[in-house]
């Protein structure tokens, strides 16, 4: 192979990963709307009236911690709703039935165990409360 054509294989191979680079990062985050498919209130743990946020994790996620914190804010502001967080390195059957290719992957689950949103990465909190504000507010007794 000639020097210029190796410089042009690898021109094309360094813009394919920009380009998938910038893909994933864009994707990163983003609310994306649930497909029909629900969650076992025996994966789920605790489980809110209103919503629950299940949080799916590892031990070495460096960026759960984070999402961790911010669902619990956003639990603690609304009333109904419950942050729960599961381990993957301890439950990885669970990884392959909710399609968890990455953490933090998170859920949102109305109190019907229906999966309303998903995200995978780290969520806004502005996404994640326009999430929780698709669903109704529980009526105070």
């Amino acid at each position: 192979m000639t020097p210029p054509a190796a410089l042009a294989v690898v021109a094309a191979l360094v813009a394919v990963a920009v380009l998938v680079g910038i893909v994933w990062r864009v994707r990163d985050g983003r609310r994306r709307d649930g497909n029909g498919e629900t969650v076992d209130a025996a994966d789920a743990g605790e489980w809110g009236a209103r919503a629950t946020l299940v949080q799916f994790s590892t031990e070495m996620c460096a960026r759960c911690p984070q999402v961790r914190r911010l669902l619990g804010q956003v639990a603690d502001a609304h009333a109904g709703v419950v942050h729960t967080d599961i381990d993957l390195t301890r439950r990885a059957d669970l990884a392959s039935k909710y399609r968890v290719l990455q953490t933090p992957t998170t859920l949102l689950v109305d109190g019907r165990g229906a999966v309303r949103a998903r995200f995978n990465g780290v969520p806004s909190r502005a996404d994640v409360e326009g999430a929780l504000a698709t669903l109704p507010v529980l009526q105070e007794a």
